[in-house]
C-alpha cells in the first residue's frame, strides 16, 4: 500500500476529535469546517456532549456523523447515570456513542457492572444509534483481559469496538487492535473496530489498515466498520494527498 493509497484510506475512516476540557463553540466550530475537506469528508466528528447543537447546525447535511462519549474518560458512572448521558445525547442530536467500559471494575474481576452499564446504554441508545465501546486496552494491558473485555462489550451489544479514550498512555496500540479483531472476526454478527489515541500519520494509520486487512480481509476496512480517532492526523492525510492544512489543530490528546 502506497503513502497515497493508505492517506486516501483513512480519511473517510477518521473520527475527528476534539475532548479537552478547555473546549469552546470555537473551537468546535473550527473541528466542524476542518471535517469536510478538498479531499472528500471524515466520518464523524467525535466531541462532548454539551456542543452536539452547535455541531449539529454546521454539519447538517454534510454526511458527517456527530460522536459524543458518556461515562468519559474514567468509566465510573453507575448504570442509570450512563443511561440518562446516553437519552440525552441522542435526544440532542448524536449519531453515535463511544462509551468506557468500566475497565477498573472488569480488571478487578467484576464482570456484573460493566455489563448492566454497557446494556443501560445500548437500551439507550435506541435503533439506529451506533454504540462504540472504549475499552481502555492501554489500562487493561493483559492480553487475556482485553480479549474477554471485547467478547463481554459484544455480548452487551456493542456496534464498534474500541481501544482507548485517548487519556491514558499506551492508548491504541496494535497488539491489542490485533486481539479485537480476532473477537470480532470470531464474534458471529458484524462488529466495527476502532483505533484512537496516538495515530498521527500516514504510516501509523496504514499499519492498522493492514493488520485490518490481514486479519477481515481486503476491502472489509469501511466507515460502516473501521474508525480512527485522531485529531492531528487530517492534516497529516492531507499533506500526503497533496492538499494544505485545514485549519487550527485541536490538541485533545489523540
Amino acid at each position: 500500500m502506497t503513502t497515497l493509497d493508505a492517506a486516501a484510506r483513512a480519511l473517510p475512516l477518521l473520527d475527528l476529535t476534539s475532548l479537552n476540557d478547555d473546549d469552546t463553540e470555537e473551537r468546535i466550530a473550527a473541528l466542524c469546517a476542518r471535517a469536510v475537506t478538498p479531499a472528500g469528508s471524515v466520518a464523524a466528528v467525535c466531541i462532548y456532549p454539551r456542543f452536539i447543537p452547535v455541531a449539529k447546525q454546521l454539519l447538517e447535511n454534510k454526511g458527517v456523523a456527530i460522536a459524543t462519549v458518556v461515562n468519559f474518560p474514567g468509566g465510573g458512572a453507575s448504570a442509570a447515570e450512563v443511561a440518562g448521558e446516553t437519552r440525552a445525547a441522542v435526544a440532542a442530536g448524536a449519531d453515535e456513542i463511544d462509551v468506557v467500559l468500566p475497565w477498573r471494575d472488569f480488571m478487578a474481576g467484576e464482570r456484573t457492572v460493566p455489563r448492566d452499564v454497557l446494556r443501560a446504554c445500548r437500551d439507550a441508545c435506541g435503533d439506529g444509534i451506533l454504540m462504540k465501546v472504549i475499552l481502555e486496552t492501554g489500562g487493561l494491558a493483559d492480553a487475556g483481559l482485553i480479549e474477554q473485555a471485547g467478547r463481554d462489550a459484544v455480548a452487551a451489544g456493542a456496534d464498534f469496538l474500541k481501544t482507548s479514550t485517548g487519556k491514558l498512555q499506551p492508548a491504541a496500540t496494535l497488539e491489542a487492535a490485533a486481539i479485537l479483531l480476532d473477537v470480532i472476526r470470531d464474534c458471529g454478527r458484524p462488529v466495527g473496530f476502532k483505533a484512537a489515541g496516538g495515530i498521527r500519520d500516514t504510516a501509523g494509520a496504514a499499519a492498522y489498515l493492514h493488520l485490518a486487512d490481514t486479519v477481515m480481509g481486503p476491502g472489509w476496512a469501511t466507515p460502516a466498520t473501521f474508525r480512527f480517532g485522531a485529531s492531528g492526523l487530517l492534516d497529516a492525510l492531507l499533506a500526503d494527498l497533496g492538499h494544505g492544512a485545514t485549519g487550527q489543530k485541536p490538541s485533545s490528546g489523540y
